[in-house]
C-alpha cells in the first residue's frame, strides 16, 4: 500500500469481548494514536450451541461498526482497516457473517489466524518496546496468542482457544467465579497448554491487550504503585488472586474501582496469566501499550510481516 506523506488511518479490531476503533496520525515511518473508542460487544457470548454467531450477535456487530463509521466520517478518516480475531475465527458461520458485515457496512473484514495474530501482536509491541528474549502474551476474549522470541525475532507462535470471556461463559455461573469454578478454569487452561509445543524456561512475559492492561491497573491500585507502572510482579499477581478468591467483597470493590466493564472477565483472565507465568517460570510481566492493532497498521503501511511456514519455526523480527 502506498502511504501518503501525512495521513490519518483507522483500524477496527472485532474481538470476542470488545470491538475497538483506533485512529492514528502517520508519518513516513511512524504513527501516533489520536483516538481509541471501545465497545464491550461481547460477541463470544452470542455463539450458539452449534458454534454459530447468532443473529443477535451479527446485529450487534453491525450496530457497533456503523457507530464507528459515523466517527470516521465526522473526523474525515478516508482509509480504514478492519480485521476480526477469535470473535469470528471460532464461529462456524464466519463466511456468512463476513458477507453480512460487508453488505450492511461496506467493510471488507480480514479474518486473521491465531498464529498471525500473535505475530502482529509482536510487531505492535516492538514498535514501542525493545524485546530481546521472552514470551509475548495476548489474552483476548476468545483466544490467547503466544509468541516466543529471542534476540528481537519470533521463533515460534501459537494460539489457544481460551480467553477471558469464553472461560467466564463456560465455567462461571455468577459474576465472580467461586474457588471450584476457578479450579475448573485452571484445569481447562492446563489441558489446553499441553497441546502446544513452545520452548519454556525462565522467560520474561511481554503482555499486550486489554485483559493484561487491566490486570496491571488492578495491581497498581491494590499495591499503591504509580499509575504509569507497566510491570506486574508475579508474586503479587498470585497473592492478589488468592485474596480475591477468599474475599469476594474486596474483589468486587477493587474491580469496580479500576475495571468495572471487566468485572466478570478479569479473574478468569488473570488466572490464565498466572498459569502462563508458572509454565514459563516468569517472575514479572512487562505490559505494552501497543499490540495487534498497531501491528496490523505496521504491516499495512510499512511491511515487515513474515510468515514462518506451517510450523512457524522461522523468525519474524521487530523493527
Amino acid at each position: 500500500m502506498v502511504q501518503k506523506e501525512h495521513s490519518m488511518y483507522g483500524v477496527i479490531d472485532i474481538g470476542s469481548n470488545t470491538m475497538r476503533l483506533s485512529i492514528y496520525s502517520t508519518t513516513e515511518n511512524s504513527f501516533r494514536l489520536l483516538l481509541n473508542k471501545k465497545s464491550m460487544a461481547g460477541l463470544a457470548g452470542f455463539i450458539d450451541k452449534k458454534g454459530r454467531l447468532s443473529e443477535e450477535g451479527v446485529k450487534k456487530a453491525v450496530y457497533v461498526l456503523k457507530s464507528f463509521q459515523h466517527i470516521l466520517e465526522n473526523i474525515g478518516v478516508e482509509d480504514t482497516f478492519v480485521f476480526a480475531t477469535a470473535s469470528l475465527r471460532n464461529a462456524s458461520n464466519a463466511d456468512e457473517v463476513l458477507q453480512t458485515l460487508r453488505t450492511h457496512t461496506g467493510f471488507e473484514v480480514d479474518l486473521i489466524s491465531g498464529e498471525r495474530e500473535a505475530l502482529l501482536d509482536f510487531m505492535g509491541a516492538t514498535h514501542l518496546l525493545s524485546l530481546e528474549h521472552g514470551l509475548l502474551v495476548d489474552i483476548g476474549g476468545g483466544s490467547t496468542e503466544l509468541a516466543v522470541y529471542d534476540r528481537g525475532c519470533v521463533e515460534k507462535a501459537a494460539s489457544i482457544s481460551l480467553g477471558s470471556l469464553n472461560l467466564y461463559t463456560r465455567f462461571v455461573k455468577d459474576i465472580l467465579p467461586t474457588e471450584k469454578e476457578l479450579e475448573k478454569i485452571r484445569e481447562a487452561v492446563k489441558s489446553e497448554l499441553k497441546k502446544i509445543s513452545l520452548p519454556g524456561g525462565n522467560r520474561l512475559i511481554c503482555g499486550v491487550g486489554g485483559s493484561i492492561r487491566c490486570a496491571c491497573k488492578l495491581c497498581n491500585d491494590i499495591y499503591a504503585l504509580p499509575e504509569d507502572n507497566r510491570v506486574i510482579d508475579g508474586k503479587r499477581l498470585r497473592n492478589l488472586l488468592r485474596r480475591m478468591g477468599d474475599e469476594r467483597k474486596f474483589a468486587v470493590r477493587s474491580i469496580l474501582r479500576t475495571a468495572p466493564d471487566r468485572i466478570h472477565t478479569i479473574l478468569p483472565g488473570m488466572t490464565l496469566l498466572e498459569l502462563l507465568a508458572d509454565r514459563f517460570d516468569c517472575a514479572e510481566i512487562q505490559v505494552s501499550g501497543y499490540g495487534v492493532r498497531e501491528g496490523y497498521l505496521c504491516s499495512k503501511l510499512f511491511g515487515g510481516e513474515h510468515h514462518a511456514g506451517n510450523n512457524h519455526s522461522g523468525a519474524t523480527c521487530g523493527e
